[in-house]
């Protein structure tokens, strides 16, 4: 399906945010505060994704991206490291059968080729088991950045040779990102109280409304969900133009 740019052209505005976008950020905060290895808050946030996934569904989000493990997370402990990799692998295992159940599509993007022969075995399974349900498609970036889908588009694109006269366009690029097959995202959301963006979706997040919460992401459930959504219900959101504009246009 082919999804409009923001910067091309005036997308629809749904009420409930087709896409939401999400930082799962505050699970070693979440666990310190409460004298508990980050471990902990790990594994209570994989926890918390099943309920925002049910929230999503239950509200008619179309599209979950959730930012599970960035290209700079590797500088972590790798203590730390390990942990995550395995909770992944347990994640896979444990919900892959239940989001099938329940017409949910997976799919994971990222510099997968990181990651042990195992795990990205188990992805690419999960992703074709799945493919063609409809109800919710969830995202899970892992091994992820901006500048590096940017980066892969670009040199993607440019493999095809031929480069045009005038330039290369977004339309162009735009095929060749990692979430193509996704609109762009009405809602962004970061939890655990930081206030940037973090290297997450820069190209995708041009005119998407910035939500951000001082909930730590395992204490984010239904209800912090629904905060967001009405936040996001209270934003005009113009794309380049004006308020009166958008009033004529309602008139």
């Amino acid at each position: 399906m082919k999804h409009t740019s923001s910067t091309s052209a005036v997308p629809d505005a749904p009420r409930v945010p087709r896409h939401v976008a999400v930082i799962m950020d505050g699970n070693g905060r979440w666990a310190t505060k409460r004298f508990l290895p980050r471990v902990a808050g790990h594994v209570k946030g994989a926890e918390a994704v099943r309920g925002v996934v049910e929230a999503c569904v239950e509200r008619g989000v179309e599209y979950l991206t959730l930012f599970a493990f960035s290209s700079e997370n590797w500088r972590r402990p790798e203590e730390e490291v390990s942990l995550l990799m395995r909770l992944f692998v347990t994640m896979l295992e444990r919900e892959v059968a239940k989001m099938h159940a329940n017409d949910i599509r997976l799919k994971v993007v990222g510099d997968l080729s990181r990651f042990n022969e195992q795990l990205q075995a188990m992805i690419a399974s999960a992703e074709r088991k799945t493919a063609d349900n409809t109800r919710l498609t969830v995202t899970i970036c892992a091994n992820y950045g901006g500048r590096w889908d940017i980066m892969q588009a670009v040199n993607s694109m440019t493999a095809q040779g031929g480069q045009p006269a005038g330039g290369y366009t977004e339309e162009q690029l735009a095929p060749h990102l990692a979430m193509a097959y996704a609109p762009e995202p009405d809602l962004f959301i970061r939890t655990g109280g930081e206030e940037r963006i973090s290297n997450f979706l820069l190209w995708q997040l041009a005119y998407t409304e910035l939500y951000f919460t001082d909930t730590y992401w395992p204490d984010f459930g239904a209800a912090s969900l629904d905060e967001a959504i009405a936040s996001y219900q209270q934003r005009e959101r113009r794309f380049g133009r004006t308020g009166a504009q958008l009033a004529e246009k309602a008139s």
